[in-house]
Parts: structure tokens; C-alpha cells; sequence
């Protein structure tokens, strides 16, 4: 029975991040990847026209699905400080759960391909920053933050730790979990 129309694209996408789960992160090529999914090389470029395509659609998954998530948390949360700790949980968590994905939030599996690539994550890190400087400014004038906070440099530092916690788990071979001592850090980062 023929695969429906999507569903070629979204396994190959599938096996890619998976490729990107081996711990010693390898480069992966066209050949080792159309030899998981047991196809031709052509085969991988009927649905993709270049493996950067595949990183972009790796890419474009991680945005919607971190931004879906990151709107649910907004509209359900009226809190701005529990809104600043669900996303950041929900950030580590993203990672801990996806580890192939990792690697492409911190660029390392992108060190060998098209720079546009890597430029995307940055934005994409840009844009989660903003995300958190927002939830700053709300949790000050919800009164749940001192009204001196610099919310633009408190956003930098959290998003700082998050992929700091990205790049600690993707080099211990996936050992360090990101959320491991959450608990105990999450009080302190809003401090000071």
C-alpha cells in the first residue's frame, strides 16, 4: 500500500533525529540516512531537494512545537512568574525528551551544513528570549517582580542557562539531564 502523501517526508525527518541521538555525533550523510530507511539516495531527494531542507524541517518542527506549547502555558497561566518557570521547564523538558534535537538547538549538528541553518536557531534562540523578556515585563507590573528589574538582561541569563543545560547534556552523551537539580536552581534564577 502506498505511503499517503507527507508521510515519506515525515519519516525521513524521523530517522534523521534519531540519527542525531548517537552520542558521539557523527556527521550524518544522505548515503547513511537513505541506508536506515532502506531507500535510494534519489530517493531521500524526491521529498527533499538538499539535507538542509531536512535540518530546516527538523528546525520548523522545534518552533512549532516549542511556540504551541509556549502559547498554551501564556493562555492558561495568569500567573507571569509560574508562565517564566512552565516555559523554562518546558524547555529543558523539550530537550530532555528529544535528544537528536538537542543537538540541533545547540548548532552541533548543524556545524557542517548550510550557515543559514545555524543562523535559524539563532533567531530561534532571539525569539525565545523575547518570549521571556515579555513574561519579565508582565511579572513586573503584575507586581511579582521588583519594578528595578532589568528585564531584558534577566531574560539573556535564562535563556543563557537553558542552553547552557542543552550544551551539558549533548556533551555528556546525553547523561546530564537538563532538568537534573531544577528544582533547587529554578528559586534562585529570578533572584537578585
Amino acid at each position: 500500500m502506498p505511503a499517503k502523501p507527507g508521510e515519506r517526508k515525515l519519516q525521513i525527518l524521523q530517522v534523521l533525529a534519531q540519527m542525531l541521538e548517537a552520542p558521539h555525533g557523527e556527521k550524518i550523510t544522505t548515503a547513511a540516512l537513505a541506508g536506515k530507511l532502506d531507500v535510494s539516495e534519489a530517493a531521500l531527494y524526491r521529498h527533499f531537494a538538499s539535507k538542509a531542507q531536512m535540518f530546516e524541517g527538523l528546525i520548523e518542527f522545534i518552533e512549532e512545537t516549542l511556540f504551541r506549547l509556549i502559547n498554551k502555558v501564556a493562555s492558561e497561566e495568569p500567573s507571569a512568574v509560574r508562565q517564566i518557570e512552565s516555559i523554562l521547564t518546558l524547555l529543558l523538558g523539550f530537550a530532555q525528551t528529544n535528544r537528536g534535537m538537542t543537538r540541533v538547538l545547540i548548532g552541533d549538528a548543524l556545524v557542517h551544513e548550510n550557515e543559514r541553518l545555524q543562523a535559524r536557531i539563532n533567531q530561534l534562540h532571539d525569539r525565545l528570549e523575547a518570549t521571556l523578556k515579555q513574561c519579565l515585563r508582565n511579572a513586573v507590573s503584575q507586581q511579582e517582580l521588583p519594578p528595578m528589574l532589568d528585564a531584558t538582561s534577566k531574560a539573556n541569563a535564562l535563556i543563557c542557562f537553558v542552553v547552557g543545560r542543552w550544551h551539558q547534556f549533548a556533551k555528556s552523551g546525553f547523561k546530564r539531564l537538563p532538568k537534573e537539580y531544577w528544582a533547587l536552581q529554578w528559586p534562585g534564577l529570578l533572584a537578585g
